[in-house]
Parts: C-alpha cells; sequence; structure tokens
C-alpha cells in the first residue's frame, strides 16, 4: 500500500535538456578584449615579419589586419543591438556576405577593366545587390526575423564581412611586386583600410538591409516594392562616390593647378610628376571626399534607426 508524501515535500523532478540561452554564447566586453588582443598580436606579427624579412608570416599578417576590425566591429553590433538575433544569424550573414560580395564583386570588375565613371557605378550597383543577395539567402529560412534594427545589424554584418576579404585581396596586391614583398605598403593598406571598413561597406549595407527587412512581410517573402529599389540606389550612388574619390581627387587638382583638363588623368589614376603642393593638394580633397561620403552614410543610417522604437530598446 502506498502513501502520498505529506504536503510539502520536495518532488523528484527529471532534469531535461539544457540549452544555454544564445546570448550566453558570447560575454559582455569580448569586442573591447579581441580588439586589443588582436591588435598586439597583429603587431607582434609584424615586428617578426620585418626582422626575419620572411614570407611565411605574411598569411597570418594579412588576415589579421583584414579581419580584425570587421570582427570586433560584428561582436560590438551583436553584443550591443543584436543578442536577440542570435550568434548564429550574424555569423552568418558575416561569412555568406564577405564571399559572395566579393565574388559578386570580382565578376563584375572582371567585366569592367577601364577605370571610368560607368565602371564605379557598375561594380558598386553589383557589389551592393550581391550583399543583399547574401543577406537574404542566410534569412531565407527565419521568417520572423524583420524590422528596420534587425535590418541595421544584419546588413552592417553582411558589409564587413565583404570589407575584410576585400581588404585581405587589397593587403596581398599591395604586399607582392616584381621586386619582393613590400612590407610597409602591405601595412599601410591594412591600417587604412581596417580604419574605414565600418564607414564603407559596413555602413551601406546596414543601410540596404534596415530598408530591406523593414518591409519584409509576415510571412518570410521579401518585398521589393519602391523604398527599397531606391535605398539600393541610393547606397550604391554612395559606394561609387567612395571608390571614386581618388578619380576626384587628382580631377580636382588638375583644375586648380597648371596641369590643364586631361582626359587620361582619370583612367591612369596618377599625376605625372606632381610638385609638394599638388601632392598636398591631393591628399586633402581625397580625404574630404571619403570624409563627406561617410558623413552623409552616418546620417542616412541615423535616421532609420531614430525612427525604429525598439532600437533604443535593445537587449
Amino acid at each position: 500500500m502506498s502513501h502520498s508524501p505529506p504536503p510539502g515535500t520536495p518532488r523528484a523532478r527529471i532534469p531535461g535538456p539544457q540549452h544555454p540561452p544564445d546570448d550566453m554564447r558570447v560575454r559582455r566586453g569580448l569586442w573591447r578584449r579581441c580588439l586589443w588582443g588582436g591588435l598586439a598580436l597583429w603587431v607582434l606579427t609584424a615586428a617578426v615579419t620585418y626582422a626575419t624579412r620572411s614570407t611565411a608570416p605574411l598569411p597570418t599578417l594579412i588576415l589579421l589586419g583584414s579581419f580584425l576590425v570587421p570582427v570586433v566591429f560584428v561582436l560590438w553590433a551583436y553584443e550591443t543591438h543584436g543578442r536577440d538575433l542570435g550568434a548564429g544569424t550574424v555569423l552568418g550573414c558575416f561569412l555568406a556576405g564577405g564571399v559572395l560580395g566579393a565574388l559578386g564583386a570580382s565578376l563584375m570588375e572582371y567585366h569592367l577593366l577601364h577605370p571610368s565613371l560607368g565602371m564605379f557605378a557598375g561594380v558598386a550597383l553589383a557589389g551592393e545587390a550581391a550583399k543583399l543577395g547574401a543577406l537574404m539567402f542566410v534569412l531565407r529560412g527565419r521568417p520572423r526575423i524583420r524590422g528596420t534594427r534587425a535590418g541595421l545589424v544584419l546588413g552592417a554584418s553582411v558589409g564587413v564581412g565583404f570589407a575584410a576579404l576585400e581588404s585581405a585581396g587589397y593587403a596581398f596586391s599591395a604586399a607582392v611586386s616584381t621586386e619582393g614583398v613590400d612590407l610597409r605598403a602591405l601595412l599601410e593598406t591594412e591600417i587604412l583600410r581596417g580604419v574605414l571598413a565600418p564607414f564603407g561597406h559596413g555602413l551601406w549595407t546596414a543601410i540596404a538591409g534596415a530598408v530591406l527587412l523593414a518591409h519584409r512581410r509576415t510571412d518570410g517573402r521579401f518585398r521589393f516594392d519602391a523604398p527599397v529599389w531606391g535605398t539600393w540606389l541610393g547606397v550604391s550612388l554612395l559606394h561609387a562616390l567612395w571608390d571614386s574619390a581618388h578619380g576626384v581627387a587628382l580631377w580636382l587638382v588638375s583644375r586648380l593647378t597648371d596641369i590643364g583638363v586631361r582626359r587620361d588623368l582619370f583612367s591612369e589614376g596618377y599625376l605625372p610628376r606632381p610638385t609638394e603642393a599638388q601632392q598636398h593638394m591631393f591628399t586633402v580633397f581625397s580625404v574630404a571626399g571619403l570624409a563627406v561620403v561617410a558623413m552623409a552614410g552616418l546620417l542616412w543610417a541615423r535616421s532609420l534607426a531614430r525612427r525604429d522604437p525598439s532600437w533604443r530598446n535593445t537587449p
């Protein structure tokens, strides 16, 4: 004969499988530790490469320099504004965006070989379309992910993934020359592109992703209405202006000095025998052009974020 346990007696429970919440897999402040630790490793690798004059550390140096800022940026965006989106989703956007975007841009540049305004526009349109395609590919099985905030975070992840692989390609091209390894050109390229990574591809794709996911249907299908098309054209214009800043600076220097306006300056990409004043003017115009394009993108992204109430209450 069995007796029921007295009231208040604790009952034994069989614990089920425990799955830690997704937001516990990335500890707070990880992006800071990643930044300083990765920077220290990059400096150490550069010092070893310079001291030994060996090509063995070059892959490590290129990968560290190209991926450090994009990875830190993604960790910051995830920790600050995207924990509820899932680490797997953010990582998928970072990787898929980098690979698919880089492949799309490479194919376009293969068919448009000569520097011109038409080439910059074509590469920009293709690159932004490829990155948006990568974003839709990653989110195809996640119909619940939509809204401006999700688009900003995931779009930025796609963009900086693209920037990381693109920077690795540019760094490799800068390092390899007919006279051997140019370590100075490699380091200068990585520093410049690392600093600019969040203000270029990451920013443009964040804007396009925000509008795309803001107009996504509740059943998960993507809507390609006028705001989406307009945003794609707008960010492509920012992309083209960013890429053509070098040529525009050359044109301005030629107009303001006694060089005269020559059509071949834009295609050649350099000034013949420039003076010190012309070099200074070119640097000022190039940096100012990039700053203006970056500011326009930041203001655009900020206006989108301020319209979304969930941005102020991120996890």
